[in-house]
């Protein structure tokens, strides 16, 4: 059984006078403010299997809510929260605990875990319309740049990822024997590790190809005990054997997908294009990005607006690496579709400078568009006058200080979640976080 709200709130919920008190304080009463946003936390709390009605009495909604926003403001581990919740008053304070309550971090992770980045996306639009009626951001000028999120994942090579795949399918037998599988099999866990340090420290192309073959060649055998194993599982197994069957079914095709990879282009000597590339047998949905000349990037591209309060306005986590000049346009339409009304003035870094996204933009009605580097073009064409190109230039640097902080204060450098929802719920979780503070931080009190 699991509440929307605490019922009843401590009379001993005293908020410290610290700055950091002060704030969460402000926080709170913005989200009490908003009651209607705990029905969102509640439907994917159902959408999660925690049920609602019956059973065992849970963390309310309102406590859910509040822990994932604390986590991410003051960039806690789970087991960190755990312990904050039960020794700080005014953490306890913020997050609205039941009484005597001290949740563990498994059940803080269970139920956090299940906020979707849609609902974290709902509440940062219901954020930004009380900027915009309370006057501390109108959404007139805004900024557009672009950064990376990382996945939570190791440098890949092809003697990592096959290293990696020897292991999980020797872990999948070792779990089928306990299951009931008979099947002859042998662990060939150390000659794999010797053949992928010996291939990261080799000099040599025909010395390292003699160790890709040979770890080429374990790595197939120990799937072809896999195969076997599915094959004479028994059928008495039951639902772990069907959990077994399901984790069969995920990393077979990866690992297949890896050897390929290998024998294209370590073997054949075909260049593999980065977005046929899989970097992580954990983390399939990783992407390669390259900004520039700069160092390589194993996660997401994103792609955000900020206004002249710095409260992130808008997010779209990219599919692959597109260009920045492919995603300004969109990202004006949605800014357009939000606020009913184009912006008067907007910046951009100068990898969104082109002719058509000029263009586009004034076709959809902003009248002064200025990108960092002109790109060939001129400033009388971008905005009205040199001193507006100025003040537009030097106000788009300021997007950098948000992105800094960010991922500085907020964890946005590396996701610490696993799989392609979670990634995109600790982003927007991040970003609310971020939001919240800083409105807490502008609103008059």
């Amino acid at each position: 059984m699991r509440q929307e709200r605490t019922v009843q709130a401590s009379i001993f919920d005293l908020f410290a006078e610290h700055e950091i008190g002060r704030e969460l304080k402000a926080m709170s009463e913005w989200l009490d403010e908003h009651g209607d946003l705990l029905g969102l936390v509640a439907r994917d709390l159902r959408r999660h299997g925690l049920r609602q009605t019956t059973g065992r009495e849970g963390l309310p909604a309102e406590a859910v809510l509040r822990c994932a926003l604390l986590k991410q403001h003051r960039q806690l581990s789970y087991q960190e929260l755990a312990f904050h919740l039960e020794d700080s008053a005014s953490f306890r304070a913020f997050a609205r605990l039941p009484w005597g309550w001290n949740p563990k971090k498994s059940v803080l992770h269970k139920t956090i875990s299940a906020i979707r980045a849609q609902t974290f996306e709902e509440i940062n639009g219901v954020l930004l319309a009380s900027a915009r009626q309370e006057k501390l951001e109108s959404g007139k000028v805004v900024r557009v740049d672009s950064t990376v999120t990382a996945a939570l994942i190791h440098e890949p090579s092809d003697s990592s990822l096959l290293w990696d795949a020897v292991r999980v399918t020797v872990r999948l037998l070792q779990q089928a024997e306990a299951l009931g599988s008979a099947i002859p099999w042998h662990d060939h866990r150390r000659a794999a590790k010797k053949r992928a340090r010996a291939i990261e420290y080799i000099r040599g192309r025909p010395k390292r190809i003699k160790h890709y073959r040979e770890l080429l060649k374990i790595t197939r055998t120990t799937l072809s005990y896999l195969q076997q194993a599915s094959e004479q599982l028994p059928l008495t197994a039951g639902p772990a054997g069907e959990l077994w069957q399901a984790q069969l079914r995920h990393y077979r095709p990866l690992i297949e997908r890896i050897i390929a990879q290998t024998e294209r282009r370590v073997l054949a000597g075909d260049p593999v294009p980065a977005g046929e590339k899989l970097v992580s047998l954990f983390e399939p949905h990783a992407d390669i990005i390259v900004k520039g000349s700069r160092d390589v990037d194993y996660g997401h591209k994103l792609n955000l607006t900020t206004g002249r309060s710095g409260l992130i306005l808008d997010l779209v986590i990219e599919a692959g690496n597109p260009t920045d000049s492919e995603r300004l346009l969109p990202m004006l339409e949605r800014h357009i579709a939000f606020y009913g009304e184009p912006p008067r003035q907007a910046a951009a870094d100068g990898g969104y400078a082109s002719r058509e996204n000029l263009s586009g933009a004034k076709a959809r009605g902003i009248r002064d568009m200025a990108f960092h580097k002109k790109r060939g073009l001129s400033i009388e064409d971008m905005v009205s006058s040199r001193w507006v190109y100025r003040k537009l230039r030097n106000f788009r640097a300021g997007i950098e200080a948000g992105i800094s902080c960010l991922k500085r204060a907020y964890g946005l450098g590396r996701c610490t979640w696993r799989g392609l929802d979670h990634f995109k719920a600790y982003v927007w979780s991040s970003v609310v976080a971020y939001n919240l503070a800083l409105f807490a931080r502008l609103r008059p009190t």
